[in-house]
């Protein structure tokens, strides 16, 4: 597959994966890149006022990369219900096809320079009934990097997908410490010194952002440049994509 993909998971859900994501999406289309924005399966999407579920996350990425992309090429498979893809696929009597997906993200990739696919939930999330999410950064090459939440846990579940993505043979981009609540234990206090020796540097570091922070991409751009090293970013996915 040609180009920069830069697949975001995180260590489990609700860890800030579409707020990194945005800022990501944001911070490079503000550098002249062309991004290419994927939410591949959103699930708990809530229906518009003509009954279509709206696939809020998908939106707000397209919006932030500033993209001409169709929602639908965004996000392909959108579901009402907030469960594991190959769950809510299932109890709405639809099916995810797997090597479909991957053929649509490769094409909708033309003429862009990345593209930014976005998981859901963490690393192992069933995708389908026999595949799981780490398969398709696999399938697609891409470039993984790990949104961890900092919080008590942080540690372990970082540790547990770190080394989960190294089995799968899938490519080590480097991790983003996100603050999804305000400051206020120790474990906050101490998580990013303690994860270093085992998964070096983050490559960056969000602070807990209000809800308004991402309302327009040019806004995003800002703290985008301010809190991401993007640079590294692209480097470390172009060394492994060469």
């Amino acid at each position: 597959m040609k180009g920069k993909i830069i697949f975001v998971t995180g260590t489990d859900t609700g860890v800030g994966k579409t707020t990194v994501s945005g800022l990501l999406a944001a911070g490079l289309a503000a550098q002249g890149l062309r991004v290419a924005v994927f939410k591949p399966v959103e699930t708990g999407c809530m229906p518009g006022e003509d009954g279509k579920l709206i696939p809020a996350d998908a939106v707000r990425l397209k919006t932030l990369a500033r993209s001409s992309q169709a929602i639908e090429d965004v996000c392909p498979y959108a579901f009402a219900e907030p469960l594991a893809p190959a769950v809510a696929a299932e109890r709405s009597g639809r099916s995810i096809d797997f090597r479909e997906l991957c053929q649509h993200i490769g094409r909708s990739m033309t003429g862009y320079d990345v593209a930014l696919v976005e998981g859901a939930g963490g690393w192992l999330v069933p995708l389908t009934p026999h595949l799981t999410f780490a398969d398709l950064a696999v399938a697609l090459r891409g470039t993984v990097v790990v949104v961890v939440a900092n919080r008590l846990g942080a540690l372990n579940h970082a540790l547990l997908t770190a080394q989960n993505i190294r089995m799968h043979g899938a490519r080590w981009g480097g991790y983003i410490w996100n603050h999804p609540t305000p400051p206020g234990d120790v474990a906050q206090t101490t998580n990013i010194d303690a994860l270093r020796p085992w998964l070096g540097d983050a490559l960056s570091t969000v602070p807990h952002l209000p809800s308004e922070a991402l309302s327009d991409p040019s806004s995003a751009a800002r703290l985008a440049r301010d809190l991401l090293d993007l640079e590294r970013l692209l480097r470390t996915a172009q060394d492994d994509a060469a």
